[in-house]
């Protein structure tokens, strides 16, 4: 089978999955990379210093542009993030596969009439009576493009897949730091890194003794270390600033907790896959993208609703207060991304997807897990 993947850019995120599908017997895969890395991103650790063989480049020239849509419109099937609509033309027309994947297009909430125009034109590029998918890199995405009449009884679930690393959960737990929690995101206002300070604030009023980390950098890192300063939490918070993707994960590998406070701007999220695999009870915001596909709320992760300050504190205050709980949801939160998030796992999986697809239109072999149905999830699912 031909694959092509066709995306913005190569990052390391993507790196694990194409990997392993690359190496799959009888399958040639291409990952179509659409424009060059934004500074941004090369700053927090996306970029790679030589990309793998089965990387093109079709922003580099005509002759690379050319070349990287003849592969989109020889192969078996198309996997399409954001790429240009010039690119996927002649692929829809021909009526061969092609699978589309997105976060959600609505991440305010309340912008249906601005993305009329937009959404009108998506209903002619993505004909009901053509084999054209959804995977959904947000558990909000199937419900965002249902509200256009797209994709009905054609969303899977999908995500962001980083390398899972196999470990003894057991030396895991045990060489957590007592009572340290961490926040890792770009240091920016629907990041909410006021939210760990608050967080901070409240649990010293009421004598705990604990750490908490903010790694990362963005435009609110003076306000917010003005905040800690202001509030006399200079003993108990620290903001660590950027740092290569290694060793992010070994802060979270010495976390006990990990707080998520993102609210729906949060396509996916790939700290929450991170922070899971390095054993961490995660504390996340139900508006993030991933949780609602990842996180079953008091197993291997505690959920509390977008912006009620007051159920986040009892939340993490009840993982500070009971720490054999806060261990199991830790190894538990392990056990999910190596038994059902790992690249691997999604690899295969959406081998056998795309493989039904193009004989029957149809997959319903998994039941939960990456490709698996996707089914319509309002914003308001956690009360």
């Amino acid at each position: 089978m031909k694959i092509v993947f066709v995306s913005n850019f190569f990052t390391h995120h993507q790196k694990p999955l194409s990997d392993f599908i690359y190496a799959q017997e009888g399958t040639e895969y291409t990952f179509v990379a659409t424009s060059e890395m934004t500074d941004e991103c090369k700053k927090t650790g996306y970029a790679f210093g030589n990309e793998p063989e089965y990387v093109k480049f079709s922003y580099k020239d005509e002759k690379s542009f050319e070349e990287c849509l003849e592969l989109i419109d020889q192969a078996d099937v198309v996997i399409a993030g954001s790429a240009p609509e010039k690119m996927l033309k002649n692929r829809i027309k021909s009526g061969k596969i092609l699978v589309r994947y997105s976060e959600r297009p609505l991440k305010k909430g309340n912008e249906v009439l601005k993305f009329v125009p937009r959404f009108v034109k998506w209903n002619l590029r993505n004909p009901k009576n053509r084999p054209v998918y959804m995977l959904c890199s947000s558990a909000y995405t199937a419900a965002d493009y249902a509200k256009f009449g797209l994709f009905k009884r054609k969303t899977y679930k999908w995500g962001y897949f980083p390398v899972v690393k196999e470990e003894n959960v057991e030396r895991l737990m045990e060489e957590k730091e007592k009572n340290s929690l961490t926040w890792v995101a770009r240091v920016i206002d629907w990041k909410h890194p006021e939210i760990p300070v608050e967080i901070a604030k409240r649990l010293k009023k009421d004598g705990y003794s604990f750490e908490i980390k903010l790694i990362g950098t963005g435009v609110m890192e003076d306000e917010i270390q003005k905040k800690i300063e202001d509030e006399n939490l200079s003993d108990c918070v620290k903001m660590l600033g950027s740092m290569p993707p290694e060793r992010v994960r070994e802060h979270m590998e010495k976390s006990e907790i990990l707080m998520f406070t993102s609210d729906f701007n949060e396509g996916w999220g790939a700290v929450l896959n991170e922070a899971m695999n390095s054993g961490c009870a995660v504390v996340a915001s139900h508006a993030i993208g991933s949780v609602p596909f990842v996180v079953t709320d008091g197993e291997d992760g505690v959920v509390y609703k977008n912006g009620d300050m007051d159920d986040l504190y009892k939340k993490v205050k009840w993982l500070l207060d009971n720490p054999e709980e806060r261990k199991r949801i830790g190894r538990s939160a392990y056990w999910t991304m190596v038994d059902a998030w790992a690249p691997e796992i999604a690899g295969r999986r959406l081998l056998k997807l795309l493989e039904d697809l193009t004989k029957s239109g149809e997959c319903d072999f998994f039941e939960s897990g990456p490709c698996s149905r996707a089914e319509i999830l309002k914003n308001d699912w956690y009360r």
